[in-house]
C-alpha cells in the first residue's frame, strides 16, 4: 500500500485539502490537485510547516490541457474530489451558472478518469474513489444544481464499477453530509454572481442561508482515507454513518409523494432556510 500513489483534486481547501494532508502525514506519496496556480503555493508553504512531502500540482478538472498533463503522472488511485456548489432554485438559476455546475462537478471527474484508466486496465489494477454527497440521493430547495450534479455523478459511478470489475479496478463513492466547511454556506452567496436583480427572481435569497446544521468536517477525513487506501471495502460510504437512515427514508418518500400534497403552502425546509443562521453548527455527529 505504501508504494500506491494518491491523486486528489480539489486538494486546496475543505475535504481534498485535509485527505491530501492525512495520507502525507501517513508516508503515502500524494499528488494534491489544486485548481489556481496561487494554491499552489499557499499549500506548498503549508506543508513545509508541517513537515510533510507531497507533489503539488495545478490541475483544474475542466481545463483539458491541465486534464492531459494529469495523465501523465503515474498514480495507482484517483480521487475525484474537486466540486463547486451553484445554489438557488432551479426556476431562477441562470444557464450559465447551471451549466458550470455540471461541467465541474459531473463530466470533468469522467472526463479526468478516462485517461487514467486505460493505464489502470494494462495493469489489471486500480482504486477510482468518487466524493460524492448525501445529495447524490435526496434533493433539497435551492440546492437543485448541485443535487442534480451528484445524483447524475451517482449514475455515472455505478454505471463504471460495473464496466471495469472484470479489469480488477475499484471504484467507491464518499457521500459525506453536512459538514461545516465553509462550501455549503457558499452556496448561498453563489446567487450575487447572477446578473439578475433580486427583484426578479421568485425567491428572495439575500435572507437565505444552508438550511441544516453542519458537523465538524475533520470526523470526514479518517473514514475517506479508509476507503481511498482500500481498507474499507464497502462501495457506498455515507459519512457520518448515522445519516444512513434518514437518507434511506427520504428516498422511500418519493414512492408515496402525491404531485397535489401541501399544494399552497411553503415547503418546511425552504422556510428553514430563511429561518437558520448561516453556519450553524451541529457540533460533533
Amino acid at each position: 500500500m505504501s508504494e500506491e500513489k494518491v491523486l486528489i483534486t480539489g486538494a486546496g481547501t475543505g475535504f481534498g485539502k485535509g485527505m491530501a494532508f492525512s495520507l502525507a502525514e501517513k508516508g503515502k506519496s500524494v499528488i494534491a490537485g489544486v485548481e489556481v496556480m496561487s494554491q499552489v503555493s499557499d499549500l506548498e508553504k503549508e506543508a513545509k510547516e508541517r513537515g510533510v512531502t507531497m507533489q503539488i500540482e495545478k490541475l483544474d478538472v475542466t481545463d483539458s490541457k491541465d486534464r492531459e498533463k494529469a495523465w501523465d503522472w503515474d498514480i495507482d488511485i484517483l480521487v475525484n474530489n474537486a466540486a463547486v456548489k451553484e445554489g438557488g432554485s432551479l426556476a431562477d438559476i441562470p444557464e450559465k451558472n447551471l451549466r458550470h455546475q455540471f461541467e465541474v462537478n459531473t463530466f470533468a471527474p469522467i472526463l479526468l478518469t478516462q485517461g487514467f484508466v486505460n493505464r489502470m486496465v494494462e495493469r489489471q489494477k486500480g482504486r477510482i474513489v468518487f466524493i460524492s454527497s448525501v445529495s447524490g440521493f435526496m434533493a433539497d430547495p435551492f440546492s437543485g444544481p448541485y443535487g442534480g450534479s451528484k445524483h447524475a455523478l451517482e449514475a455515472f459511478a455505478e454505471s463504471l464499477s460495473k464496466e471495469l470489475q472484470e479489469f480488477n479496478i475499484e471504484v467507491a463513492t464518499i457521500n459525506p453530509g453536512p459538514y461545516l466547511t465553509g462550501f455549503n454556506d457558499r452556496e448561498f452567496e453563489t446567487w450575487k454572481d447572477w446578473q439578475e436583480k433580486s427583484d426578479e427572481t421568485i425567491f428572495d435569497y439575500e435572507k437565505a442561508s444552508f438550511p441544516y446544521e453542519q458537523f465538524d468536517p475533520e470526523e470526514v477525513i479518517e473514514p475517506a482515507v479508509k476507503v481511498i487506501l482500500g481498507e474499507t471495502k464497502n462501495y457506498r460510504n455515507v459519512i457520518p454513518e448515522k445519516m444512513i437512515p434518514m437518507v434511506k427514508e427520504r428516498r422511500e418518500e418519493l414512492w408515496d409523494k402525491k404531485t397535489d400534497e401541501n399544494l399552497g403552502q411553503r415547503h418546511e425546509m425552504v422556510q428553514k432556510s430563511y429561518d437558520i443562521e448561516p453556519g450553524t453548527s451541529a457540533g460533533k455527529s
